[in-house]
């Protein structure tokens, strides 16, 4: 069982990495060796509270399918081994942010000072080109 947050854990049987050829440079390595960990992870197999189901999917982005399995790619490194456990950090982690609420925004009013500073600036302004349109006798 992997722990995503205090109240949502993950059966380590529910993941699925399988492991593909990398692409990039690496010579005879990329092309011998299947070292790339593709992870795939059906997120209807966990109960998500709803505010947090839209989150991942917004989080997920193209690496969700319209099925609501999430596809994550890792070539970082050149053994499985590591590539394996970046996938499942990365996992780990989208779950992590999306399980976390964002604090809601607080609409705040602008000062009584930080008004009349404005308008002080804006007349002071005005003044300054208003004294630009001399009249030239001839």
């Amino acid at each position: 069982m992997l722990r995503v947050s205090r109240d949502l854990t993950i059966d380590e049987d529910d993941i699925e990495i399988g492991f593909v050829r990398a692409s990039g440079p690496g010579g005879q390595n990329v092309n011998k060796l299947a070292t790339a960990a593709q992870l795939r992870f059906d997120t209807r197999k966990i109960a998500l509270p709803e505010d947090a189901a839209a989150r991942l999917v917004r989080l997920a982005g193209q690496r969700m399918t319209k099925e609501g399995v999430i596809v994550i790619h890792a070539q970082r490194f050149r053994t499985q081994e590591r590539n394996r456990a970046d996938a499942i950090d990365r996992l780990l982690e989208m779950l992590r942010e999306a399980m976390i609420r964002p604090t809601p925004r607080r609409p705040t009013k602008p000062t009584f000072g930080s008004k009349q500073r404005r308008l002080e600036g804006k007349k002071r302004r005005s003044d300054i080109k208003a004294k630009r349109t001399g009249r030239f006798d001839d």
